[in-house]
């Protein structure tokens, strides 16, 4: 990459620059030896031309086709969504690609976490019990059982704003009007509630309720199934409650049979209870209280032993991205990612509508022909449903993204897309599969942030690096997702939601690989249990399957 501190040229081949900052109308732009002035003003994360562009001149970044022009475009003119639209080479079977430049892992070779072990040989980074509904119609009773649980096992979370609430009902007590409710000054610092645990080494106990498991089409229902089990069989999970009413299309007998499709050596405490044929809701819920209570002493029984970074499974996720996403903390991840499969560990890149346009370079790096096809038939299969309900991937780009400079899916992609580094393709996993290969896995979702992070995890990502431009607040019930900022103003605005600074790369105070180094640092913590990232510490605890209709 050829840059300045203003300006950069992702790839040699690009007919565009990315703005580093903003540029005023005017300002002198010299590359390779030459040199002109912009014709408008650029904000920083935006793009500007290096030629004179004609109507349906291509736009190439990151070395691949972004879009197109629809009107002409001076040299040094800004490109918009009112001058270009989004446009993508073609892919086909091709030659594969598997060699590549594995990074150094001396320092890591040895390296481990304090994780979880399993029975099936997996490691989690987290102990959970989960409690789950099979139907939407069990909701009510899994909060009954959260309100029963969470606060006598010293699990509940700092109500931070109760004192608040307590303040201003005393005031309208009093007779305050509006204006001085208004007024009142809260306060900023609240004393954190830390609860005795009955249980100290279970992490915590999970609600995951949804609106699925029936009235919606078989499919869907199947799937959940698929998805539950991959909850309960994840390695953060020592046992579940699941709750069924008994008539719905998600049957238990379906869940079972995806629990053993995933491990056939099930071995976990595992309690399923229908409402039909308990009979009345006291009854069930008190039989699901000691059935709980007994699973939870079995799963305190578990301890944190070390274990290799191959025992990670990393899902890489983004979110609320811009202009800087592709150049600062996505390049970072991928680093991260070829550290790991280097390593013998596995990485989850998903999103499939953000990895429109390079579907070409990811099926030439899958490691055989069967995997490149079955990559390229998902893509085309989603594209095509995406289109018959008249949102195709064009329409991915969410207002944030347009605003801060991804203003084509093709562009969101090629940015996207260098969270899986370089490391050839070793599987292409359909939701809801299980991830159970090495190395980087291609995985089958929408670009939701919370429909793909709650696939990731069901895949089997025992961790997840989540970058994001503009600040996204996802998180996981079960898996810590660990929050990277790809440029400092959003950091230093929202630390609360994010964790770890990739800002620096565009600053130029700090290398790609050094920015790896860090990240990879702080995630062993996590996945020891040394550290907790902001999602775990807010309780974002954020499940929602996702129905294989349309959803970008």
């Amino acid at each position: 990459m050829e840059h300045t501190h203003k300006y950069l040229q992702i790839h040699p081949g690009d007919n565009v620059l990315v703005a580093l900052q903003d540029l005023p109308k005017g300002t002198l732009i010299q590359h390779k030896g030459r040199q002109f002035p912009l014709t408008d003003q650029v904000a920083g994360k935006h793009k500007f031309t290096l030629q004179p562009l004609n109507p349906g001149d291509k736009i190439y970044m990151y070395g691949v086709l972004v879009g197109k022009a629809d009107t002409a475009i001076p040299e040094g003119g800004p490109i918009t969504t009112q001058n270009i639209h989004h446009a993508a080479e073609d892919f086909s079977l091709g030659q594969r690609r598997l060699t590549w430049d594995q990074p150094d892992v001396t320092k890591w070779a040895h390296r481990t976490f304090n994780g979880f072990h399993r029975a099936d040989g997996t490691v989690g980074t987290g102990n959970y019990w989960i409690v789950i509904p099979l139907v939407f119609c069990e909701n009510r009773n899994v909060e009954v059982l959260k309100e029963a649980l969470i606060d006598k096992l010293g699990y509940s979370k700092t109500k931070a704003f109760e004192a608040d609430v307590e303040k201003l009902v005393k005031l309208y007590q009093q007779g305050a009007d509006d204006v001085s409710i208004l007024a009142t000054p809260f306060e900023e610092v609240f004393t954190e509630r830390k609860p005795q645990r009955v249980f100290p080494n279970v992490d915590g106990i999970k609600f995951l309720n949804h609106d699925m498991g029936c009235g919606g089409t078989r499919l869907d229902a199947n799937t959940l199934c698929g998805l539950l089990a991959g909850y309960i069989t994840h390695p953060n999970v020592a046992g579940a409650t699941v709750l069924s009413l008994g008539c719905q299309h998600a049957q238990a007998s379906i869940l079972q049979d995806e629990i053993r499709k995933r491990d056939p050596q099930f071995n976990k405490p595992l309690v399923i209870l229908e409402q039909q044929k308990e009979g009345t809701e006291q009854q069930l819920l008190k039989k699901a209280i000691k059935q709980t209570f007994a699973g939870l002493m079995q799963a305190n029984a578990i301890v944190r032993q070390p274990a290799p970074l191959s025992k990670l499974c990393v899902g890489l996720e983004c979110g609320g991205s811009d202009g800087f996403s592709g150049i600062s903390a996505n390049p970072a991840l991928g680093y991260v990612s070829d550290i790991l499969v280097t390593l013998g560990g596995s990485v989850i890149l998903a999103e499939f509508p953000e990895l429109c346009g390079v579907e070409q370079e990811l099926s030439d790096r899958c490691i055989d022909e069967a995997t490149a096809l079955k990559f390229m038939d998902l893509m085309r299969v989603y594209n095509a449903k995406a289109e018959a309900d008249g949102s195709g991937f064009y329409a991915n780009p969410s207002p944030g993204n347009i605003r801060d400079g991804l203003i084509t899916d093709a562009i969101k992609s090629a940015g996207a897309a260098k969270k899986g580094g370089n490391s050839p393709v070793t599987d292409v996993v359909d939701y809801p599969e299980r991830v159970t290969r090495p190395g980087l896995n291609l995985l089958c979702t929408p670009g939701n942030d919370v429909e793909s992070t709650t696939a990731e995890v069901g895949s089997g990502a025992n961790i997840v690096l989540f970058t994001t431009g503009l600040g996204t607040p996802t998180g996981n019930p079960i898996a810590p997702v660990v929050k990277l900022s790809t440029n400092t103003k959003t950091f230093s605005k929202m630390p609360d939601i994010i964790d770890i600074n990739c800002g620096t790369i565009i600053e130029g105070t700090e290398t790609i690989p050094e920015a790896a180094d860090r990240i990879l640092e702080y995630m062993i913590e996590v996945a020891s249990g040394n550290v907790q990232p902001k999602a775990v510490l807010l309780g974002q605890d954020d499940f929602i399957p996702w129905r294989r209709g349309v959803s970008l």
